[in-house]
C-alpha cells in the first residue's frame, strides 16, 4: 500500500481525474499535489526569441499566481473527497521535475493524468505521463 502519493496537477480534466483517483484509492496515504512551472512558458508568453526578455518578473509572477490557483483548486477538490493534501510547486522541465520530486521526497507512487493521445500524435508530441512512467523510480498509475 502506498504511503506517499504524488499527483502532478495542472488545469486539465486529466489531472483532476488523477487527483480524484488518488483520493479514492489512497485516502489514508499522504498525498502531494505538485504543479510544475515550465520556464519555457515564460519565454513563449513573450513571443520573443533568443535571450531578450521583456517583463520577465511580471510573467514569472503571473505563472506563480496561476500555480497557486491550481493548487488551491486541488486542495478544494481533495476536501470534497474528505482528504487533506499537501501541495507544492517547482520550476523546471515537467517530466524530469516530477520524477526528481518523487525521488527526493520519499514518494512511493505517482498518479498522473493522461491526455490519451495515440498513434502519430503521441509519437510526435510525446507524453509527459509516458516519460514519467519510463523514468520513475516508483510505480506510476496513468489515469484517463
Amino acid at each position: 500500500m502506498a504511503t506517499h502519493v504524488l499527483v502532478p496537477v495542472d488545469d486539465s480534466n486529466q489531472s483532476t481525474e488523477a487527483l480524484a483517483f488518488a483520493c479514492e484509492e489512497y485516502p489514508d496515504a499522504r498525498i502531494t499535489a505538485l504543479h510544475v512551472l515550465d520556464p519555457g512558458d515564460f519565454y513563449a508568453a513573450t513571443g520573443i526569441e533568443g535571450g531578450a526578455m521583456a517583463n520577465y518578473e511580471e510573467l514569472q509572477d503571473h505563472h506563480q499566481e496561476r500555480a497557486e490557483a491550481i493548487l488551491e483548486a486541488a486542495r478544494e477538490q481533495a476536501a470534497e473527497h474528505g482528504v487533506e493534501i499537501e501541495t507544492d510547486h517547482v520550476v523546471g522541465g515537467i517530466s524530469r521535475s516530477i520524477v526528481d520530486y518523487a525521488a527526493d521526497n520519499d514518494v512511493d507512487h505517482i498518479a498522473i493524468g493522461s491526455h490519451g493521445r495515440t498513434g502519430a500524435s503521441r509519437i510526435l508530441l510525446g507524453s509527459v505521463a509516458e516519460k514519467v512512467a519510463r523514468r520513475s523510480p516508483v510505480p506510476v498509475t496513468i489515469v484517463r
